[in-house]
């Protein structure tokens, strides 16, 4: 017994060694199976590797794909532009070694005979699928937070050829790093190579004035073209100096805009110059003499532009640049031409001048009926011949200096109407303003300097009484006034001009005026 005991004892030493050895050399043979021939992993032959060399194989195909481009857009105006390792992309499915390690080489002998077969017949390939590593994503993406960016408003400018441009008009974008970090997940894990694009998250802010709004801004709702050549160079700068000030304008829907306040102040230092201008019945020298000729031609614009009209005058006497009623006096605190954006877009004003002429021209979004037209009517209703003179008092000039500084006048009253038009046939009319301009008779320069009291009496009387012949009379006689009784007597003669007969001289040609307070534009 003693000696069987041992023997068995022996026998199970050497079993059990043997069951220790069979295994060791079981997990050694696992790490060292080949896989069989025929399997791919996302196109990389892994025949023949053990499990190790088919992992460091597929995870250098990895890498090679992760230099594809991927492009990151940040709202509309911005994109990033990183490869896909830069934003961590990892290899997702690596369980499939485990897979293709088992095909051809476990199972019974009936199923690695079949699988061996099938591959024999056609390779078997398997895809893998990919993910991110979150921590370089973040990082990444977090560095794309230096292309946050602020709303831009749009701008409307006037290109080279004379139509209204657009640039600007842009969102503000603030990246959403959670959830670009998940945007980005998502298309790697969908992705199957080649370039990617993904949309990060962003929230937006809209500027105040948008590029959609301001390209809307593409139609020509009215023109009007004036001429101003004839004029002096002082009030051919006033005129090109008050275009400049109005080209550009922008005004919005339901927006109003002034043109006084758009062209003041009638200074040397905002660039006008004296030149004639109405002041109440006369022709006097002011500064921005001419601006009313800039305001009438706007007025026809925004006439042809069917605007709404809130504040418009006619001048005092006639202008010869428009018809009657189609002017717009303008006088810093006195006058206006005012109106209002009622379309559904911004309108832009271009102005300018050339060759002696001024031109405006109002865009904006046409809405109006394709077989719809108008015209604007001038209708004179009465007129008024001039008659008598007006007499100013020129203390720069000694007495016997009599000048015709303005020719007559004819009074008018005028209406201006609407007539529109549907397919060429008359369907309404529109009465649109009523004007009266003032009949003025010949105006005169007369010289009033002089030391004798008795003469300068004389002449300031017949100035009073508005009387042209009363002041030749004066002018003739002169020297017969005497000085008063209480003036000692001297045998030094009288040092004014002796009394002739001062017959009116023709009067100038006169230039349109401008605008200063309570001035407006003289007829050419």
């Amino acid at each position: 017994m003693k000696k069987s005991s041992v023997k068995a004892a022996a026998a199970a030493v050497i079993l059990s060694g043997a069951i220790f050895c069979t295994g060791s050399q079981m997990i050694r043979a696992e790490e060292e199976i080949r896989i069989s021939k025929g399997v791919l992993i996302e196109g990389v032959d892994v025949s023949g590797m053990t499990a190790r060399e088919a992992v460091d194989a597929v995870q250098a195909k990895v890498k090679e794909m992760g230099e594809a481009t991927v492009t990151l857009t940040m709202g509309d105006e911005t994109t990033i532009t990183a490869t896909l390792n830069q934003l961590g992309l990892e290899w997702g499915n690596k369980e499939i070694i485990d897979e293709v390690q088992k095909l051809g080489t476990t199972g019974n002998i009936v199923q690695r005979y079949k699988d061996q077969k099938d591959l024999e017949q056609q390779n078997k390939e398997y895809d893998i699928t990919f993910t991110t590593d979150n921590d370089m994503a973040r990082s990444y993406l977090e560095g794309c937070s230096i292309y946050n960016s602020e709303p831009v408003n749009g701008t409307i400018y006037t290109a080279d050829d004379g139509t209204p441009a657009v640039e600007g008009g842009t969102d503000g974008v603030t990246l959403r790093v959670d959830d670009s970090v998940t945007a980005v997940e998502q298309a790697v894990e969908g992705w199957t190579g080649g370039e990617l694009t993904v949309d990060l998250a962003v929230d937006k802010a809209a500027p105040d004035i948008s590029q959609e709004e301001l390209s809307l801004v593409k139609d020509v709702l009215g023109t009007a073209t004036t001429d101003y050549s004839a004029s002096s160079s002082a009030r051919a700068i006033n005129v090109q100096n008050g275009c400049a000030k109005l080209n550009g304008s922008l005004i919005f829907p339901g927006e109003g805009f002034s043109v006084t306040a758009a062209v003041v102040p009638f200074t040397a230092e905002n660039g006008y110059e004296p030149a004639p201008s109405y002041e109440e019945n006369r022709v006097v020298d002011s500064y921005g003499g001419g601006i009313c000729q800039v305001s009438t031609t706007l007025y026809n614009a925004v006439l042809k532009s069917e605007l709404e009209v809130t504040s418009r005058s006619n001048h005092t006497m006639i202008v010869t640049y428009v018809d009657p009623s189609k002017d717009a006096a303008i006088a810093e605190g006195v006058m206006d031409l005012a109106f209002v954006n009622n379309t559904d877009a911004p309108i832009y004003i271009t102005g300018y001048t050339y060759g002696g002429q001024i031109t405006f021209t109002i865009y904006g979004h046409e809405t109006r009926a394709s077989n719809r037209s108008i015209e604007f009517e001038s209708r004179v209703t009465s007129t008024t011949e001039p008659s008598g003179v007006m007499l100013y008092p020129n203390t720069a000039q000694n007495v016997g200096y009599l000048n015709q500084v303005q020719s007559p006048h004819t009074g008018y009253t005028a209406e201006l109407w609407k007539n529109i038009y549907e397919d060429g046939n008359l369907v309404d009319s529109v009465q649109i303003n009523s004007s009266t301009y003032q009949s003025v008779g010949t105006a005169y320069d007369v010289g009033v300097a002089t030391s004798n009291t008795a003469l300068s009496q004389a002449i300031y009387t017949a100035i009073g009484n508005n009387d042209l012949a009363s002041v030749q009379t004066v002018i003739a006689n002169a020297s017969s006034y005497t000085a008063p009784t209480e003036t000692p007597s001297t045998s030094q003669p009288a040092t004014e001009a002796p009394a002739t007969e001062a017959p009116a001289t023709e009067a100038p040609v006169m230039d349109e005026g401008g605008g200063d307070v309570t001035i407006v534009d003289p007829p050419e």
